[in-house]
């Protein structure tokens, strides 16, 4: 080739590189402007969505006025005790089981007109099982060996009304079922009960569990013990009032979506989310236990950590409490952390900054104790979290309109008219709950592969010694019926039902308005016990549940 030629070759390079060049600055430019103007309307949005949230909270303040909490304890001061402490009580006969029964049933009386929190409560049946029980111990016929096959003997427990309570009330929340009695135990029921636990009540739900308050058109809402203002959450609000006020020793919840770890946070007590498929849910709900793939699960609400374990081991049994290895000590210390804060979600309100600075409590303890970094993660397609969550809510069992209708479907649009007529005998959540099921439906190939990143992704980062800490929830408790429009804020809760993971809700005391804070530890599946060990160590810590009321007189004496 000739010199020339050379020369002209060189010159056409020359001149395509420069092309490519130009066209990669100006794709450069293109896409440095998109994602300006991408922050730039997120921002927007942010602010928009911030100054919403701030506008809902200072109407709803104006419409329910004045903050009042539960009432003052008086007397009975052993009620603020661990289910652990006040077993080893009734055991040494320091105290009779009469005395202990009797005195939540007092305190159920004493708060309940305030709270709204109990559907039935077999009072006198409870009282004479604490009578017979009493007899037995003080003649000397319970043996070591059944205190310790029984280490719930004695200790009163109530449950929400949508799982089973042989004899009692099993409405669902539904005026069509205001009189219907349960025939049978539920399973997790009769499971507590073989350990000695008595029942004492059982508690208000959202019609069939569906939603993020406890209301219903039976007996109403229940309300929240340290500002009645406010929500209990849902679906096991009553519960979780009764526990934090002291009206029960523990709580049995059930969660499809935090509705165990959602009335927790904001009552300010612990809950546990076990990993699928550990507990049996037969009678939950109308579940009949056999249902696969589900993401309900049964589990223990708690004031102290330290009372989780002994109940979760009564609800799996020791098959499975074995395969947990759920009695092996767990060196908190050799454990790894990571945490996520912001989910991305944007149908979500920001968080707060009280559960930011929470969680880097959390962190800067365990970063001290283990003497590692505890690493900030985010997990990729968390932010389809309302998604995901709704699209394999379709694929649960049992539908929301037959439940509703108690097993006759109801008509979403024929209900939406009825109700805006005031004839429907359903809350605006049920409705808003029909309506959901017929709008699109959400990309099922698409949900089902973000769902398998997810868990892939999970079981990746965490392996057999990895802590997730996450938020529990945006910000505190919020106003009674400010769910309806902040909907989607209940996702930090929800993605763990998604994953199938063993979750457990821990309190990190209040915020300045006096409302509970805490946070999520979560595991890989059928690691529990490391969830449950951490809990007990943040308890320890940082001090757990703080009472909803206050303690007038000796607290310090055992009656």
């Amino acid at each position: 080739m000739s010199k020339a030629g050379r020369k002209e070759i060189v010159n056409l390079l020359m001149k395509d590189r420069k092309k490519r060049h130009r066209s990669h600055r100006s794709g450069q430019t293109k896409q440095m402007f998109k994602d300006m103007l991408w922050t730039l309307l997120t921002s927007l949005f942010y602010i928009l969505r911030l100054l919403l949230d701030k506008a809902i909270d200072l109407v709803l303040e104006f419409y329910w006025g004045e903050k009042k909490k539960c009432p003052p304890l008086k007397k009975d001061f052993f009620i603020t005790k661990s289910v652990v402490e006040i077993a080893e009580l009734i055991r040494n006969q320091d105290i009779t089981v009469y005395q202990v029964v009797n005195a939540y049933i007092n305190r159920i009386i004493e708060t309940n007109p305030v709270l709204n929190a109990v559907i039935d409560g077999p009072f006198l049946d409870a009282l004479d099982e604490a009578q017979k029980l009493d007899k037995r111990i003080s003649n000397g016929l319970i043996s070591e060996e059944e205190f310790n096959e029984k280490k719930l003997l004695g200790v009163p427990f109530t449950t929400k009304d949508s799982t089973a309570v042989a004899g009692r009330l099993q409405t669902l929340g539904l005026t069509s079922r205001k009189n219907f009695k349960a025939k049978e135990d539920a399973e997790c029921v009769r499971l507590l009960k073989e350990a000695g636990a008595i029942i004492i009540a059982t508690t208000n739900i959202p019609e069939v569990n569906r939603w993020q308050e406890t209301r219903n058109n039976l007996i109403g809402q229940t309300n929240n013990p340290y500002d009645l203002r406010r929500t209990v959450g849902g679906s096991s609000g009553g519960e979780a009032a009764l526990i934090s006020s002291c009206g029960t020793a523990f709580g049995l919840g059930t969660d499809i979506g935090g509705s165990i770890r959602m009335p927790a946070y904001y009552c300010g007590i612990f809950g546990h989310k076990p990993t699928s498929g550990l507990v049996n849910t037969r009678g939950c709900t109308m579940r009949t236990g056999l249902e696969k793939n589900t993401m309900v699960v049964a589990g223990p609400m708690t004031r102290y950590a330290i009372d989780l374990k002994p109940i979760f081991e009564v609800l799996i049994g020791p098959k499975n409490a074995q395969m947990l290895k759920l009695n092996e000590n767990v060196d908190v210390k050799k454990l790894k952390y990571f945490y996520c804060l912001d989910n991305g979600d944007m149908r979500c309100s920001a968080l707060c900054s009280d559960v930011k600075n929470t969680i880097n409590k959390v962190v800067t303890h365990f970063y001290n104790i283990s003497g590692s970094d505890v690493q900030m993660v985010k997990l990729k397609g968390i932010e389809y979290t309302s998604k995901l969550w709704r699209y394999w809510m379709t694929q649960e069992p049992a539908e929301f309109a037959y439940l509703l209708g108690n097993s006759k479907k109801i008509n979403p649009i024929t209900e939406l008219l009825k109700k805006l007529s005031g004839q429907s005998e359903f809350t605006w959540a049920s409705i808003l709950s029909l309506i959901d099921s017929i709008l699109p439906a959400e990309k099922a190939e698409k949900m089902k592969k973000i769902t398998s990143d997810l868990i892939q992704e999970v079981d990746e980062l965490l392996g057999d010694d990895g802590i997730l800490i996450m938020p529990s929830y945006t910000y505190q408790a919020p106003f009674h019926y400010a769910p309806l429009i902040q909907i989607y804020n209940f996702s930090y809760w929800s993605i763990l039902n998604v994953l199938h993971l063993p979750t457990t809700q821990v309190p990190m005391g209040l915020n300045s308005q006096g409302l509970p804070l805490g946070i999520q530890i979560v595991a890989t599946k059928n690691r529990d016990r490391h969830c449950l060990a951490v809990a007990e160590e943040l308890d320890r810590q940082f001090g757990g549940w703080v009472a909803p009321f206050d303690i007038i007189g000796n607290g310090s004496n055992l009656n």
